[in-house]
This record gives C-alpha cells, structure tokens and sequence, in this order.
C-alpha cells in the first residue's frame, strides 16, 4: 500500500532524461544577440505596463522574459557541484540585472510620466509571502524542466515569480532618485532570484542529478552556505510582513473608531485619510455638514488610545477650500473626477444645515404641551444688526390662543441648549 502511494507521487514518473535536462538548462543560460534584444524588449514593455498600470502589458513581459534561464542554471550548478557552470550562470545574470536596470531607468529617465502608480509601488515592500511565492513557483518550474511533456507550467512560473516587474521598478526608483523605491524593489527582485535557485537546488538534490566528485568539506561548506543565505534573506522579510500586519491592523482599527464614533452618529464622512508610516500615524476627516469645536475635537483625540490606537493624531478638516483641496487631490489618485457643481451643492447643504432644527420630535412634544395653538413652525434665522458670529436665533411662530411664552421660551432654550429663542404670536403680531 506505501509502496503503491509513493509510486503515485515520485517524481521520477515522466521524468527527461538528465543528461538531455542539462543540456537545454545550459543552452538557455547565455545572453547573447537575439536573448539580450528580447530581454530588453521585455524590460521596456514591462515598464510601460508599470507607468500606466496595466496589469495585462505586465504579465505579458514576464511571459516573454527569458530571465529565467540562469537563475535556474546556477540552481542545478549547485545542485550538481559544478562551478564553472555556477560561475557561468552568475556572470549571465548579472549582465541580465545590468541590462534590464540600465533600460529601465533610461525610459523612466525621458518618460514624461513619472507618477508612482499602484502596480509599482506594490513592488517596493517585500516580505515573507514574496520568498513563499517565489520559493514554490521555483519548486512548480524546475519539476516542469524535468518533465518529458514540459506542459503548461512554464508560463504560470514566469507570471508567478515576477523577476521583470521588481528590476523595473528598481529602475524607476534609479530614475527619479528615489533610493528607498530602489533597494526595496531590488530585494524583491533579489528574493524571487534566490529562492528560485534554492528551489531548483532542491529538486536537483531530490531527483538525485549526478555531481562533480568534491571533497565533503567543500560540500558541508556549501550547506552551510546556503543555510546561512536562507537566513539572511528571510529575516527582513519577516520583519516586512510584521510591518505590513500591524499596518492592516492600524487601519483596520481605525476604520472601526471612525465608523464608532461619526458614522453611526450620522455624520457623514466626505474625506478620510489613514496614515500609518508617519509618527505621530495620523487620520484626517471631513465632514459633509458637521462642524466640531476644538474642545471636541481635543476629547476624540483622548479617546483614540482607549480605542488601541496608540502615538495617533486626529485631525478634522474643517476649512471649506482646504477640503475641497483634499478631496480633488484624493479622487484624482483614482483618476476619477469631481465637479464644481458637486462642491457647490455640498456648500450650500453645509450652509442649509445651519438654519434647520434636526428634531423630528419636537413639534409633537410642542402639540401635546400646548394643544391650543397651530400652525406651529419654527428654525433659525440671523438677527439683525448682527452682533458677533452666534448672530442665528432660534424662532418660533405660531398662531391661536395667547401662552406663555416665557414658559416655553425656557422649556426650548433647555430642550434644544439654545441660548437665543425668540417666539412669535403671527395673529396678535
């Protein structure tokens, strides 16, 4: 029965012949003529995918990319012990690197469109989840390499372990002097090339290809070379993907306090911005017809901490042409587009809110506290002369039998903690 299951899943069914493997593994190493003109080809299709954010001129420059071909070949290199052909499989990688980050950063360089678009800026932060795609993509290619019938694989590990897009972005951060955007795509790029080799390492290790005769210290001194690289490429990105956690988190959590303390509260939030690579992090709010004072919003900053969000500052805009400002800014990130008349129209409601009484209660409360008066109307209105800028009065009308209007004046100053009610009998008015 184990001999049965273990037959079902060996990888020597199907398997090429080794020598015919190396063979086509060594002929695909070389950058010469027509391999360098296709890889520049390549590079420059991938960067024009990067600069106007087409996912699909991505994919298809990795398809064509023939980078591939001395990652793998420096895998069986160590693999099978062979170091000329290890020294090969370097040297023609690293014109590859040269070729493909001089290309990219001269396009770059005279393109007139250098804005940081979302596909390339997903390739300036690697973690832990870049070394498992590129680790078991390597695994997927190698075990194709080795097959009779090389099927449908190939493609799907050149798309998957995504070599083009990190070298060009590393050549857009060359371009514009960004170092930051540089080192990070280049570590990715640096990931994808060695755990790729790694998993080609293995694979030839476990299929059991015959090695050059080397004495076994050289050969423990290769492990533990390879141990000691392992380890070194994986801590950062370890530390990368912790970043990346605690960023989801913040975010997450701030979306919560937001919805907690404005939205459930009716206050609809026109503007929102999270940012958490700042110190203090930050969360810039507006709102559509709400404005707070400065002792509120001193009180929703203390609350941000009970909130688990720790060294955090909120500010909420408050100033019509700085929102406007915000908002354009935002909504042109997304290329969409937003109208003058929309903002005018958010103005005037704002403006509107002001003179209206949201209090749907009030005028029963009114009836039933005073039944004989009708036609009972009442909002705010500016007195005049104005005097300072809490120039609106809280105005009642009604018509009827003659209250007392003192009565009800002090029962809607404390009702509505209004400072100025004015109530006005239209009949005897």
């Amino acid at each position: 029965m184990i001999r049965n299951i273990f037959n079902f899943i060996t990888l020597h069914n199907g398997e090429e012949k080794k020598d015919k493997v190396l063979e086509n593994v060594i002929s695909n190493i070389s950058f010469r003529g027509s391999n360098l003109w296709i890889l520049a080809c390549a590079i420059i299709i991938a960067s024009i995918g990067l600069n106007v954010n087409s996912t699909a001129v991505i994919i298809g420059a990795m398809l064509i990319s023939p980078l591939m071909g001395p990652i793998v070949g420096a895998g069986f290199a160590l693999g099978t012990y062979n170091f000329s052909l290890l020294k090969k499989s370097f040297k023609n990688l690293l014109i590859a690197t040269f070729v493909s980050l001089t290309v990219s950063a001269i396009y770059f360089y005279v393109s007139p469109f250098k804005d940081v678009q979302s596909e390339l800026l997903a390739r300036t932060a690697p973690n832990i989840y870049d070394v498992l795609i590129a680790f078991f993509g390597g695994l997927v290619g190698v075990i194709a390499i080795t097959r009779v019938e090389k099927g449908n694989p190939i493609p799907g590990v050149a798309i998957a372990t995504a070599l083009m897009p990190p070298l060009c972005t590393a050549g857009f951060g060359l371009a514009t002097f960004n170092f930051s955007y540089f080192f990070g795509a280049f570590y990715l790029y640096t990931i994808n090339c060695f755990f790729i080799c790694i998993a080609t390492f293995f694979v030839v290790k476990f299929l059991q290809y015959p090695s050059s005769l080397i004495e076994s210290k050289y050969e423990k001194r290769i492990r533990y070379g390879i141990s000691i690289l392992i380890v070194v490429m994986i801590v950062p990105s370890f530390y990368l993907a912790y970043n990346l956690y605690n960023e989801k988190k913040f975010t997450k959590t701030a979306e919560h306090f937001v919805q907690k303390e404005f939205e459930n509260n009716g206050y609809t939030v026109i503007y929102k911005k999270i940012n958490y690579n700042v110190s203090p992090k930050t969360i810039d709010l507006a709102f559509l017809n709400k404005k707070f004072t400065e002792k509120e919003i001193i009180s929703f900053n203390k609350m941000l901490a009970d909130n688990g969000l720790l060294d955090t500052k909120l500010t909420i805009r408050q100033n019509d042409t700085d929102i406007k400002s915000e908002i354009l800014s935002e909504i042109n990130k997304f290329d969409s587009n937003i109208s003058e008349k929309d903002i005018a129209i958010s103005k005037l409601r704002q403006e509107l809110d002001t003179y209206r009484v949201a209090d749907s209660t009030l005028l029963q409360e009114i009836k039933i506290l005073y039944p004989d008066i009708s036609n009972v109307s009442y909002g705010k209105i500016e007195q005049y002369p104005r005097t300072d800028s809490a120039s609106l009065q809280f105005t009642l009308l009604y018509s009827g039998r003659e209250i007392d209007q003192k009565q009800l004046s002090q029962w809607l100053q404390k009702r509505l903690h209004e400072k100025n009610v004015r109530i006005i009998n239209v009949e005897t008015n």
